[in-house]
């Protein structure tokens, strides 16, 4: 065997290696098992039914139902009493659940104190405390909900609570009926969830309702936060409780016993379960006893009916008879949403929701307890299959056979999701043999390494040395030919600089300029910016070029507001040196431009042009007239992050374009903002849409009103004068709104 073929096997063997320590996990990879989790969200989004359910419903505490019953806090236990009684006796439902725990009292009936107005204040009064007694029942709504509930498959909700949690209390309120006893529960080897406390629900509920589901799944949340599944059972004092979805199925069945499903059935063990059994409900685990939510869609899967309409009996019968129902929110205020794969604010009943339908409809996915297994044996499989490739095909041979493993696991992995509901890893795998195939790749042509040296010398003197090393890595991705992209630009400016450079020497500027521009091009090289040129004060750079970049105007963005306060971080060692204070102008522009190798036959310079080259320039001069340290196009803002705040600053129409543009002030994170600013953000556009309606007055008083509120600005000032001259000179009905400079 040659010396090259083993050093190929050797390259395998230790990415091999690599991935089973991740697999068994002794060296865990956080972006493998991102992408682990990403390639379940893929497979459930694209093979997801996309069909509303027809056996289970949503009875929605929702914004109609607070409009008409009043807000959650006043919802008294007699409204649920109701809502129960209609749901059965008029509506003949199979089972209801409650996504809602009742763990204490409602005492908004007032009959406690009556009792103590008969018993002590009142007493005297004939007749009083006999009439108390009369409306003692109609007081109690506790004792009412209790009383609808009675007799009726209802299984309320219920939250556990582990060692360590804010509440040392290992009980409050009731708790419901175990589904597995602990005499049973000692002969299972299984881990599971283990439990130190429980909030449950008063007496005279839990004791009426036929049982209680926990709902508190933040056991099984995922690292990203995402509820992929579900733990199906926990244990609490030796017994095994049931989650709201299991428990509300089981009584829809008809209360069977839950069984557990083992292979071989005499080996009791983690290792080998494969199932809860629930009748002839057969429902897949893993070896905590977890199940996959097998999501129908997005939010809504289910039909959702107003509790209102249940309450007050005006629902459509058709939409409730024989369902499986769970009472639940989607109450904005009530905030209970949940990230899952298939949506990032997801109401979390339609968590339980998806998971009873999929018991019901046996579409529940299997995680075998010899997953792990099965990982090995496909990333040795690849090892081998690309390893022995590699000595014996060519490079494009060796491509294909790479392309051809990841399009074989694709295609069996969604093939025993589709035909058999069983999970198998995915994107381990496929990032394993795109990593095997890259590495074997570099080691068989590092003969490439003088072109990629070529590429540093040519863009070195651009970009930060970050990007060269991706081009060097990806040189098919770099052209110098001219080409439209959509790109950002940034053009700086220093303020007065004629000035400041009459009052030094020769050397002094020199020095100055130098101290000056370092830390600022190194802040638009740390946010991936190419410098395009320096010119003397100024500098212009520009973003989404040579590489492309998603987040081009997002990196500008950033970089632009650092380079105003890097500049106030030269401050003391200028005033050490005797040397004045700079002040810096930028401009940001978002559009099509055309990016190249540009010039004539003696030189030549990697640049970018185009109209949208040109407004950033006009943009950066304006920020004298605004009095701002920068200003963006609204493209910019618009491609920009979504979660920063920005002041308007006017619609204006510069030299050389007859289009109006919207331009701003960036004012960073929104969440960084202090009160006073938001506030004054929001009366600013108020103003605003004042002075563009030609309200005059009203809008002066805001403006006026503005300058004077301690928060200065330019901008009042600007508009204050405007105001002046537009009121004697009216604009016309077909204004725009847009000013229009005439010079740079």
């Amino acid at each position: 065997m040659s010396t090259r073929t083993l050093i190929r096997l050797g390259l395998a063997a230790g990415l091999f290696l690599l991935f089973l320590a991740h697999v068994a996990r002794l060296l865990p990879l956080g972006l493998v098992d991102a992408l682990e989790r990403a390639t379940y969200d893929a497979r459930v989004v694209l093979t997801m039914p996309n069909t509303v359910d027809q056996q289970v419903v949503v009875i929605d505490i929702d914004e109609k139902s607070l409009a008409a019953e009043g807000q959650w806090q006043s919802w008294t236990r007699d409204k649920f009493a109701r809502l129960v009684s209609q749901a059965f006796d008029r509506y003949q439902v199979r089972a209801l659940g409650f996504d809602i725990v009742f763990a204490e009292p409602d005492t908004r009936g007032g009959q406690d104190l009556l009792n103590r107005l008969a018993r002590q204040e009142l007493a005297d009064l004939p007749g009083f405390a006999e009439r108390v007694v009369g409306l003692a029942p109609s007081l109690d709504y506790d004792g009412q909900f209790g009383a609808a509930l009675k007799g009726k498959a209802v299984v309320l909700g219920m939250v556990f609570k582990q060692a360590g949690e804010a509440d040392p209390t290992a009980g409050v309120g009731r708790l419901g009926p175990a589904v597995v006893d602990a005499n049973t529960v000692k002969l299972l080897d299984i881990p599971f969830v283990e439990q130190t406390g429980y909030t449950g629900n008063l007496p005279v509920l839990q004791d009426n309702a036929v049982s209680a589901g926990f709902f508190d799944n933040s056991q099984s949340l995922e690292v990203d936060g995402v509820f992929r599944r579900i733990s199906l059972v926990q244990r609490y004092h030796g017994a095994l409780y049931p989650a709201l979805a299991l428990e509300l199925t089981r009584q829809a069945l008809g209360a069977p016993p839950v069984q557990f499903e083992f292979d071989p059935p005499e080996a009791r063990s983690a290792a080998n379960l494969e199932a809860l059994r629930i009748g002839a409900v057969r429902v897949p685990v893993d070896e905590r006893v977890t199940a996959y939510v097998p999501y129908r869609g997005r939010s809504p899967s289910f039909d959702y009916i107003s509790a209102t309409e249940v309450i007050h009996g005006t629902a459509d019968a058709a939409r409730l008879r024989g369902k499986v129902a769970l009472v639940g929110t989607t109450a904005a205020g009530l905030k209970d949403l949940r990230v899952t794969p298939v949506g990032q604010a997801d109401p979390g009943v339609e968590v339980h929701a998806n998971l009873v339908s999929g018991m019901l409809d046996g579409r529940v996915k299997h995680k075998a307890p010899y997953y792990d297994g099965i990982h090995a044996v496909l990333l040795l499989l690849i090892a081998l299959a690309l390893a022995l490739g590699a000595t014996r095909l060519s490079p494009l041979a060796n491509g294909a056979l790479t392309l051809g493993l990841i399009a074989g696991l694709i295609a069996l992995a969604f093939g025993l999701w589709s035909g058999a509901n069983f999970i198998i890893p995915l994107g381990t795998p496929v990032l394993f043999a795109l990593v095997l195939f890259l590495l074997l790749s570099f080691y068989g042509y590092f003969i490439e390494s003088r072109g990629k040296r070529e590429i540093s010398k040519l863009f070195g003197e651009y970009i930060p040395p970050e990007l060269v090393e991706e081009m060097a890595a990806n040189p098919q991705a770099v052209s110098m030919e001219g080409e439209k992209r959509q790109m950002t630009v940034l053009f700086s400016d220093v303020r007065g600089f004629t000035t400041i450079s009459e009052k030094l020497d020769s050397k002094e500027l020199t020095d100055l300029m130098n101290r000056f521009l370092t830390p600022l091009t190194k802040v638009i090289q740390q946010h991936r910016g190419t410098i395009d040129k320096y010119m003397g004060d100024a500098i212009m750079a520009f973003w989404g070029a040579p590489l492309k970049d998603a987040n081009h105007a997002s990196n500008a963005l950033k970089a632009g507001l650092e380079m105003t306060q890097a500049v106030r971080g030269l401050d003391a060692e200028f005033e050490k040196k005797g040397w004045p204070k700079l002040y810096i102008g930028v401009g940001l522009n978002t559009g099509e431009m055309v990016v190249g190798n540009m010039g004539s036959e003696f030189r030549r310079a990697y640049t970018v042009m185009g109209d949208a080259v040109n407004l950033g320039s006009r943009l950066e001069g304006l920020t004298k007239e605004y009095g701002v340290y920068m200003i963006v196009s609204e493209a910019t803002r618009n491609a920009g992050p979504q979660d920063w705040a920005y002041r308007e600053l006017d619609s204006v129409r510069v030299k050389g374009k007859n289009e109006p543009v919207a331009i701003y002030e960036p004012l960073g994170p929104k969440d960084q903002l202090d009160p006073g600013l938001r506030n004054d953000l929001a009366r600013h556009r108020g103003a605003m849409k004042l002075y563009r309606a030609q309200l005059w007055d009203q809008a002066e008083a805001e403006f006026f009103n503005l300058s004077q509120g301690g928060r200065a600005h330019r901008i009042y000032e600007l508009f204050l004068e405007r105001i002046l001259f537009l009121r004697d000179n009216p604009p016309g009905p077909d204004w725009d709104g847009a000013f229009t400079f005439t010079h740079k």
